[in-house]
């Protein structure tokens, strides 16, 4: 008597779960979107109980370069799907092209991002508002370099051969992580830089 597969056996050809590396990181990106909103939720409510924003007669932060900056960015996710759509098909090649410019494009911004902290006006013990935007902002900044950081184990992995088109969890991960600091910075962008702008 011949046995049918059941529905996600490997006999199917369908997987019945995502591999545990995949699930981690889920797990870690929900537990970093809590502490982002909990500190954007603290310098919301410092705003809205001060009498004077920013405190201090700190003036709010500049828009042009950050601007810029802040484009290269989120433009940096584009390569970063053109490297998960190649690898899925097999091409090594542009995969290791893909990774090499979304990590150029992302160190530019930490570079900009160290530039723009050593000309702010203010100190980070000035006052509550000051130790918030160097905290929010260092903290996404922080994110950014463990990014790069993970983007050169991934391109030395990949230049080794590691990855083929059955075999790219470590890049699917990556490019999850990658995406959610540049998620991330949008919101941290639009409230400590934009909204101060347009009330």
């Amino acid at each position: 008597m011949r046995v049918l597969p059941t529905p996600g056996s490997p006999a199917t050809g369908r997987i019945s779960s995502r591999p545990h590396g995949y699930w981690g990181m889920v797990m870690m990106i929900a537990t970093e979107a809590a502490v982002f909103l909990g500190l954007l939720s603290a310098y919301f409510f410092l705003r809205a109980s001060s009498k004077e924003w920013p405190q201090g007669g700190i003036l709010p932060p500049e828009l042009s370069r950050i601007s810029v900056f802040t484009v290269i960015l989120l433009g940096s996710s584009v390569p970063m799907f053109w490297a998960e759509h190649a690898i899925r098909r097999g091409r090594v090649h542009q995969l290791r092209i893909a990774l090499l410019i979304s990590f150029l494009m992302g160190l530019a911004f930490v570079i900009n991002q160290g530039i723009e902290f050593s000309t702010l006006p203010f100190k980070a013990s000035d006052n509550a508002y000051a130790s918030l935007f160097f905290v929010i902002t260092g903290l996404h900044g922080l994110h950014l370099v463990i990014g790069l950081l993970m983007s050169v184990v991934v391109q030395a992995k990949a230049a080794a051969g590691w990855f083929d088109e059955d075999r790219h969890l470590t890049v699917t991960v990556f490019g999850m992580y990658w995406h959610f600091v540049d998620v991330v910075w949008i919101v941290v962008f639009s409230s400590l830089y934009l909204s101060e702008h347009i009330r």
